[in-house]
């Protein structure tokens, strides 16, 4: 009993760090003042802001009631403690370990600071040099964040898709979308190797594969990013593919050129060219404004006269299947021997490794 009596103690000091780094008392006073603009009668004639407003109170309710809920339990496991006897230590080890891990998951939320950690994601995912074998390794990460995404109640959506000429794919390009999707995915940003017994090779030799992954965040309309019409050359074409119920059968596949930056997106998975078009003009917004940012610290770089930190190496993680099983992030160290199971989406030790490491590098400038 006295180990639970410590880990009990622990989670009440844990539960008012929580409290200050959430801001919870904070948050009190935001929804009280929100609900106070709610209650005007002039509240929804305009509908962006009114929207606006409800959001940032859904974000903050979410929170004060995610505390909340855990510092009351804290209490009841407390009280039950000081009521009970050595029959009910188990049932008390259980509910504390039970406790400590919400715990854990509501201190993730301190990591996502960042301007677009609650967006959407768009991630792109290239084969490297090597052809077959480059394809299908393109075709195994599609498919680990396909599993991360489901594992966690994310939704996909396929923009456009490259298939390989034998086997996987070329390139993809696909929106996930949910609760803090950007600032989880984020870390996946970069190159991606595989190592392998090729099962395309007769001669069972092994083989090292590459993949770049990038990820950008959805721009909302919030952000301000000025695309004129003039700017843009739009193309409509039928989509190809390797058959099926969701191929297109009209010209309703759309590519979009931004004329003065060169960049060139596609979408085709839609069912409409309305519809290809809006999530094609998506993708280049984010592109658009991650251009525009890579410009800023470009010239910050030169006001300053220092390099800043890269922040996304060349190869981030090595997935290697012979003659070991082992996956490795370069960045973080974190490693996991069950190579199989993170390419069935178990990936949220090395996301959550990485964030903690960027937040404690942050805190240390």
């Amino acid at each position: 009993m006295e180990e639970i009596a410590k880990k009990i103690k622990n989670l009440g000091i844990e539960l008012k760090k929580l409290k200050e780094l959430l801001n919870i008392e904070g948050k009190r006073q935001t929804m009280r003042q929100l609900q106070l603009k709610m209650s005007q009668p002039s509240f929804w004639q305009n509908q962006k802001e009114a929207s606006s407003v409800v959001e940032e109170l859904k974000e903050a309710k979410m929170d004060v009631d995610a505390w909340d809920g855990l510092n009351d339990k804290h209490k009841e496991i407390k009280e039950l403690f000081s009521l009970s006897d050595a029959s009910l230590e188990k049932d008390l080890a259980k509910e504390a370990h039970n406790l400590e891990k919400e715990c854990q998951k509501l201190r993730l939320k301190v990591l996502f600071s960042g301007k677009f950690d609650n967006s959407n994601a768009i991630v792109e995912i290239n084969s490297g040099a090597g052809g077959t074998e480059a394809c299908d390794w393109a075709n195994m990460l599609f498919r680990m964040y396909f599993r991360w995404a489901q594992n966690n109640g994310f939704k996909i959506q396929v923009l456009v898709e490259v298939r390989g000429e034998e086997a996987g794919i070329k390139n993809i390009t696909f929106f996930v979308k949910g609760k803090r999707v950007y600032g989880l995915l984020k870390s996946e940003r970069g190159v991606h190797r595989l190592v392998r017994i090729s099962p395309f090779d007769a001669n069972k030799r092994r083989h090292t594969s590459f993949a770049s992954v990038d990820v950008l965040p959805e721009i909302k309309d919030e952000v301000d990013i000025d695309i004129g019409a003039e700017d843009l050359k739009i193309d409509t074409f039928r989509a190809s593919g390797a058959g099926g119920q969701h191929v297109n059968v009209t010209d309703s596949a759309v590519r979009i050129t931004h004329l003065p930056s060169g960049i060139i997106v596609t979408s085709q998975n839609e069912r409409s060219q309305y519809q290809n078009k809006q999530a094609a003009l998506s993708v280049l917004k984010a592109k658009i404004y991650e251009l525009r940012e890579e410009e800023k610290r470009k010239e910050l770089e030169k006001i300053s006269g220092k390099k800043q930190k890269i922040e996304w190496g060349s190869q981030i993680r090595s997935y290697v299947l012979h003659p070991y099983l082992l996956v490795k992030d370069h960045r973080t160290n974190v490693e996991n021997h069950d190579a199989w199971a993170v390419l069935d989406g178990k990936l949220d030790n090395f996301i959550h490794a990485y964030l903690k490491f960027i937040k404690s590098q942050e805190l240390n400038v």
